[in-house]
C-alpha cells in the first residue's frame, strides 16, 4: 500500500506560481493526454493552471521512458508499473520546484484553457462495480423494502461488464438515449427517448500493470495495480433499466455513454488521504480469505470529497450559480476497497490490462445530502426537487448540465484535486 513520502510534504511549492492554492498543486501532478494547435495527443501532466508537455521536456526525462512517454495514450507507460510512476513523480518534482530548471521547463507550459483534453488511455475493457452500500441500499429498498440488499452484497463485490467503446472524456454531449419503457399500468412497452434519465456519481480506477490470464492478483498486490484514479459519470436511463435489467442486469440503459475526467490522479498523490476501511456492522460477515487484508484493512479506503451539481438552460439564462445536489466522501460510501475491487475482477483468473477502467459504482452516503443520484434524491420520481428557478426536476431534461467534481483535503497535507467531469443532456437528434 502506497504511503506518504517527500513528495506529498506540504512545505514544498513550485515556481509555477498558479500551483499554490489550487487543484493541481506540486503535490498532486496528475498524468493526462491533451492536445493543441499543431501538437497532436501527447502526454502532459497538471500544475496550476498549465499543462506540462512532456514530450517537449523529453530531454530532461529519462531515456528510457520517453517511448513510452511519447504515445497518444497512456497505455504503454501505465504498462510499466508503480515503480515507474513514482520515479517520474519524482523528477517532475525536481524540474518543477528547482528554479535552476526554469528557463528550460517554463517555455512547455500551457494554459489548461487552450488546450483540449482527451481519454487518457485506450480502454479495452470497462467494468462497474456497485460497492457503494448506502446507494445500493436505497435503491434496493424501492423495489424490496423488507429486504434492500440481496444476500451476496456483503460477501462479494458485484460488478458488471460495461461498454468500453462509448466511454468519453469529460465535457462530451449525452445524447439521451432511445429503448423499450414499460409504464407499470401499461400492457406492452413502448420504444422511445429514455424519461428519466440520471446520472451516477463515481469513482473511476485505471488499471497499470496487468495480469496473465489464469493469473489471480492477491488481494497483498492488489493497489499496485491501480496507476491511478479519477470521477465517472454512469449514465443512467431508468426507465429502459427498469424493463430491460431482469433477468440479465443492465444492458442499453447504461451502455450509451460513461463519462470520466481526464487526469490519472495518481496513488502517490493520494497517500496523505488514506483512511482506514469503515468499521463492518455487527453480524456482518468479515471478507473471505482472498479479499483480506491487514494493511487494506488499515488504509484502504480514500477520504475523497465528491460533490453533484446540476444546471439548467433556464438558470443559465439567468445567470444562477448550479444547484447542489449532493456532497459526500468516498470513504464513508465503499462497503469494498478499490484493492478489493481489482482483487475480485482478477480472482478467477481473468487478465487485466493497463488501460483498463474500473467503475466504483453510484457514491452515496448514509444522510440525504450525500445521494449520487437523482433516483434517490427524487426517491423514484415521487419527490422532485426544486431549484432556485422554480424548476423541478426527478430526473434529467434536455439542456441540463451535470458537473461531478471531486477534492482532498486534511490538516497536515495540501489539498488536491481530482478535477471535474461535466455532461450536458442533449435531445435524440
Amino acid at each position: 500500500m502506497t504511503s506518504a513520502d517527500e513528495t506529498n510534504d506540504p512545505a514544498l511549492t513550485s515556481w509555477v506560481q498558479s500551483a499554490q492554492d489550487s487543484d493541481f498543486p506540486i503535490q498532486n501532478l496528475p498524468l493526462g493526454i491533451f492536445s493543441v494547435g499543431e501538437r497532436r495527443r501527447r502526454a502532459c501532466v497538471a500544475i496550476g493552471d498549465y499543462v506540462l508537455d512532456l514530450v517537449a521536456i523529453a530531454d530532461l526525462l529519462d531515456e528510457k521512458w520517453q517511448g513510452d512517454l511519447g504515445q497518444p495514450v497512456l497505455n504503454s507507460w501505465l504498462a510499466r508499473g508503480a515503480g515507474a510512476q513514482l520515479q517520474l513523480r519524482h523528477r517532475l518534482m525536481e524540474l518543477l520546484s528547482d528554479a535552476k530548471y526554469r528557463d528550460d521547463v517554463e517555455p512547455e507550459l500551457i494554459g489548461q484553457t487552450e488546450v483540449r483534453m482527451h481519454l487518457p488511455c485506450i480502454v479495452g475493457d470497462y467494468t462497474d462495480f456497485y460497492v457503494g452500500i448506502h446507494h445500493a441500499t436505497n435503491v434496493g429498498k424501492q423495489f424490496r423494502p423488507d429486504n434492500p440488499l440481496l444476500p451476496n452484497y456483503k460477501y462479494v463485490p458485484i460488478g458488471y461488464h460495461g461498454r468500453a467503446s462509448s466511454v468519453r472524456v469529460s465535457g462530451e454531449p449525452v445524447i439521451r438515449p432511445n429503448g423499450q419503457r414499460k409504464a407499470p399500468d401499461a400492457e406492452v412497452p413502448e420504444y422511445g427517448p429514455s424519461r428519466r434519465l440520471d446520472y451516477e456519481l463515481e469513482l473511476g480506477i485505471w488499471i497499470g500493470e496487468g495480469n496473465e490470464l489464469g493469473s489471480p492478483i492477491p488481494i497483498v498486490e492488489a493497489a499496485d495495480h491501480i496507476a491511478g484514479y479519477c470521477l465517472l459519470n454512469d449514465w443512467s436511463a431508468r426507465d429502459i433499466q427498469a424493463w430491460e435489467y431482469q433477468p440479465l442486469g443492465p444492458f442499453l440503459a447504461k451502455n450509451f455513454l460513461t463519462s470520466v475526467s481526464p487526469w490519472v490522479v495518481t496513488p502517490q498523490a493520494l497517500a496523505p488521504f488514506r483512511k482506514p476501511m469503515p468499521p463492518r456492522a455487527t453480524g456482518d460477515p468479515q471478507p473471505l480469505l482472498y479479499l483480506d487484508d491487514a494493511a487494506d484493512r488499515d488504509s484502504g479506503a480514500l477520504a475523497i470529497q465528491l460533490e453533484a451539481t446540476l444546471m439548467t438552460e433556464q438558470m443559465r439564462g439567468q445567470g444562477l450559480a448550479p444547484h447542489i445536489l449532493s456532497c459526500g466522501s468516498a470513504d464513508a460510501a465503499m462497503y469494498w476497497s478499490a484493492a478489493q475491487i481489482v482483487a475480485q475482477h482478477s480472482s478467477n483468473g481473468c487478465n487485466l490490462q493497463p488501460g483498463d477502467l474500473i467503475g466504483t459504482g453510484t457514491l452515496s452516503t448514509e444522510s440525504d445530502g450525500g445521494l449520487g443520484s437523482l433516483l434517490e434524491i427524487s426517491r423514484g420520481g415521487r419527490r422532485p426537487i426544486e431549484l432556485p428557478t422554480g424548476e423541478t426536476r426527478s430526473f434529467l431534461e434536455d439542456g441540463d448540465e451535470v458537473t461531478l467534481r471531486a477534492w482532498c483535503e486534511r490538516e497536515g497535507a495540501t489539498r488536491i484535486g481530482v478535477g471535474e467531469c461535466v455532461g450536458r443532456v442533449v435531445a435524440v437528434p
